[in-house]
């Protein structure tokens, strides 16, 4: 099986698992899929065949610490250590597909925003090549910090029996809302230099959607 396959496999069976193992394995599985430079496929792999082996022992009695031993972290590290490296040309199409989707939302949003405010007032559809690059710059920069910012305080929740997840909630706003801020203050400030070009709403739409569709068929073909 692919990881896709794999991926649907472990989530069917893993409503198999008593309360008690399904939070040890739950963790186990979040950081190993966390480790975005392993295999996929070698990843869901060796989560499978873990997961057929807890089954397994459930069925005789036996709960996870009796299994894989009372440090999960260190167990996963273990695995871990001998999961190969994802190949990079595996990883470019993803960074490709990221990319291309946020780029597609954002074009797709200006395009529904700018519709609705010219019900109301004039609104301007020039787009400077130079100012576009550096918003978008620092968009991505922020999309990037935020992601990383959210998986490490998913990462440091793990294997902890009390967790404090309106904190965690409350973290992740501020790191948000102070990043919307930098996005905003850039896109009001940074100068309008060099030639320019008009971008109507239905413009910006069309090129999102069209965006979207292309990197949603190739995720699509890609997870076959």
């Amino acid at each position: 099986m692919n990881a896709k396959k794999l991926i649907e496999e472990n989530n069917r069976k893993r409503e198999l698992l008593i309360p008690e193992n399904e939070t040890y394995y739950g963790d186990m599985l979040i950081y190993i899929r966390l480790q975005m430079a392993l295999s996929e496929q070698q990843s869901e792999e060796v989560l499978m065949e873990m997961l057929d082996h807890l089954l397994e022992g459930q069925e005789e009695g036996k709960t996870a610490k009796d299994i894989f031993g009372d440090d999960p972290k260190a167990f996963a590290d273990e695995i871990i250590e001998q999961l190969p490296k994802e190949k990079k040309r595996a990883v470019i199409p993803f960074v490709a597909g990221v990319v291309g989707n946020i780029v597609s939302w954002l074009l797709i949003i200006r395009g529904i925003l700018f519709l609705a405010l010219s019900q109301f007032t004039e609104v301007r559809t020039e787009v400077y090549p130079v100012a576009a690059v550096v918003v978008a710059l620092v968009i991505v920069c922020f999309i990037a910090i935020t992601i990383w910012f959210i998986l490490s305080l998913v990462k440091n929740s793990l294997f902890k029996e009390k967790r404090n997840t309106k904190m965690d909630m409350l973290k992740a706003g501020l790191v948000g809302a102070g990043g919307m801020a930098v996005v905003l203050a850039a896109a009001r400030f940074t100068p309008e230099v060099g030639p320019s070009f008009d971008f109507s709403w239905w413009a910006s739409l069309i090129v999102g959607m069209v965006l979207w569709i292309i990197v949603f068929i190739i995720k699509k073909v890609g997870g076959k």
